[in-house]
């Protein structure tokens, strides 16, 4: 009986081993996909590229502008106030 209890217990193990390895493969094609499709930006102050989701967003005479931080945006705001007209 303690026999055939190890061989159900071994036999389920090697199955869900089984299944996980072949779930990992298919979770990676998916989320491969998302990540080509989520649009970036580079910041223009610092150039780090930026999510639109992640973003921060500026506009210049109706034209949008991605920052990483609100930092990045007001010293951006700065060096238009300084620029020479």
């Amino acid at each position: 009986m303690i026999r055939l209890l190890m061989w159900g217990l071994l036999i389920y193990i090697g199955y869900r081993v089984v299944v996980a390895l072949t779930k990992g493969k298919k979770t990676e094609i998916k989320t491969s996909g998302k990540r080509d499709a989520a649009a970036t930006h580079r910041d223009p102050v610092c150039g780090v590229y930026v999510s639109e989701e992640d973003a921060v967003v500026g506009r210049l005479e109706g034209e949008r502008h991605y920052f990483c931080s609100m930092n990045c945006l007001e010293k951006f705001r700065e060096q238009l106030d300084h620029k020479p007209s």
